[in-house]
């Protein structure tokens, strides 16, 4: 299958590798070229624009930042909605508002061009592994079109509805459950840590005996260990995803009095000049709050 493939961060290269290694023939575009190098070795192609990357494309793949990125390479000047041919798939697999999903669904269809929302959950060592999980919502016919690709960078397809912003909206609502539970260890660990117990104690007996979830020993253990670098998602994209979530809920008017609370504590985090470590680092914030330095941790 002929793909291009837009943006190779810490999530997008390695399901890019994924997609050569599966033998789709692959022409990339990154902002920062170096980070094709690797890609141009095993056999893909580097475009020298998002236009460029999608004229052959089957199938056009995004992987960005944010919404802003995402506008950039698909309708700017150069822009990738301009060189997708008639019947080519974009696959938005970035973490995007749902306000831009339903606008380029728009675009896409103006121009008699596919699209499909699919954002996955799942960190950069399950991206390397390709053990995505992605949430896709579309047009039935175009999601089967797309399931080679998807196949090759997850373990599995969650079909959501056939309407693209439906995928974002339940993206933006798996987040804000991560960032709640982020929340939740962390003033859980800072109590405990007040009160003489050890937070990796703490978290072996709840999660052994009362919880059970690998979300609570995944991120319980970076909250425990201190472990906000590399960042396998940095706060600063958090922040950006809560504050997607709190605008999708004033748009459905559903009030989400803890997610404005977490945006307060990462506006905190972002005051601190954070915004480039692990976004577990909510915590971080929950226990200097609490008075927890270095020199009084058990």
């Amino acid at each position: 299958m002929k793909i291009g493939f837009i943006g190779l961060g810490s999530m997008g290269l390695p399901m890019a590798r994924n997609l050569l290694d599966a033998g789709h023939e692959l022409v990339v575009y990154n902002r920062t070229r170096s980070r094709a190098d690797e890609l141009a070795r095993k056999g893909g192609r580097v475009a020298g624009s998002p236009r460029e990357a999608a004229q052959s494309a089957e199938i056009l793949v995004t992987m960005l930042a944010d919404d802003a990125a995402v506008e950039e390479v698909m309708l700017g000047d150069q822009g990738a909605l301009a060189g997708l041919k008639s019947g080519a798939v974009h696959a938005s697999m970035s973490t995007i508002s749902h306000l831009l999903s339903r606008r380029l669904a728009e675009q896409h269809r103006s121009k008699r061009q596919g699209y499909v929302a699919a954002p996955v959950f799942g960190r950069p060592e399950a991206a390397e592994a390709a053990k995505l999980w992605i949430i896709a919502a579309g047009e039935t016919e175009l999601i089967e079109r797309c399931r080679p690709a998807f196949d090759a960078m997850g373990q599995g397809v969650e079909i959501v509805g056939d309407d693209p912003p439906m995928a974002n909206v339940l993206k933006l609502a798996g987040n804000f459950l991560l960032a709640s539970a982020i929340e939740a260890m962390g003033e859980a660990f800072a109590l405990v840590q007040k009160s003489g117990i050890e937070p990796a104690r703490f978290l072996e007996i709840v999660n052994g005996r009362l919880i059970r979830s690998p979300i609570y020993e995944n991120y319980g253990k970076l909250i425990a260990d201190r472990r906000w670098e590399p960042a396998g998602f940095k706060l600063r994209h958090g922040l950006k995803d809560v504050r997607l979530a709190l605008a999708a809920a004033e748009e459905a008017t559903a009030p989400m009095p803890l997610a404005s609370l977490i945006r307060d504590h990462y506006l905190s985090a972002m005051a601190r000049g954070w915004g480039d470590i692990d976004w577990a680092a909510l915590a971080r914030v929950v226990e200097e709050d609490a008075g927890i330095g270095a020199e009084s941790r058990v």
